[in-house]
């Protein structure tokens, strides 16, 4: 009995040392490779080497994508210096947002008192607390978005690009407002100007 057991404890660990070598096996033909031998990218690894190793790889995004967490995308950059193109061609973007919630618009109201009603006025009249009538510390009066022919028929896409980028005295707030918001307080401008 004895003698049967070592035959058997033999046999399995000859198997057991056969199937753990290390044999190289050819499949062959690798129907994917890329798949089956991925070249991973790492993080903080340098990088600068790539084209030689024949890996086409930069790390900027894909033209007209958007970024996680971005939404409504502007198609125009900001126009250099004395240029009015992108200024003039950003009349021809529609404003995403078509109406506001009850909520939405107490917010859009809100964001406008808090970033705009200190220039343009709590009424959209350019009174506002820096202007005061003239008596201000603001000596040029801002614009008079309720009550103005050229900023009632202005589109809302070329007051985004000049909320985005600033226009004359006007500065960015870019910074303050995310794309949303500046949608939504465009949106709140022009339904007070349909009033």
């Amino acid at each position: 009995m004895m003698k049967k057991y070592l035959i058997i404890s033999f046999l399995v660990a000859v198997v057991a040392l056969v199937s753990c070598s290390d044999v190289k096996r050819t499949p062959g033909s690798i129907y994917m490779p890329d798949m089956a031998y991925s070249r991973a990218y790492e993080t903080y690894a340098d990088h600068s080497n790539l084209a030689e190793k024949g890996i086409n790889y930069d790390n900027r995004p894909v033209a007209g994508t958007i970024a996680r967490g971005q939404e409504m995308p502007f198609p125009y950059a900001k126009d250099a210096a004395g240029d009015t193109t992108n200024y003039n061609a950003s009349k021809s973007v529609m404003n995403p947002i078509d109406s506001l919630s009850e909520r939405d618009a107490k917010e859009a109201e809100r964001l406008y008192l808090i970033n705009c009603g200190i220039c343009h006025g709590a009424k959209l009249n350019g009174n506002g607390p820096l202007y005061k009538d003239g008596n201000g510390p603001y000596a040029a009066k801002p614009a008079t978005l309720v009550g103005d022919i050229k900023y009632e028929s202005m589109p809302a896409g070329q007051m985004f690009y000049s909320v985005t980028y600033g226009k004359n005295l006007m500065g960015s707030y870019a910074s303050q407002l995310n794309k949303r918001q500046r949608w939504m307080v465009i949106k709140y401008i022009k339904d007070k100007q349909k009033k």
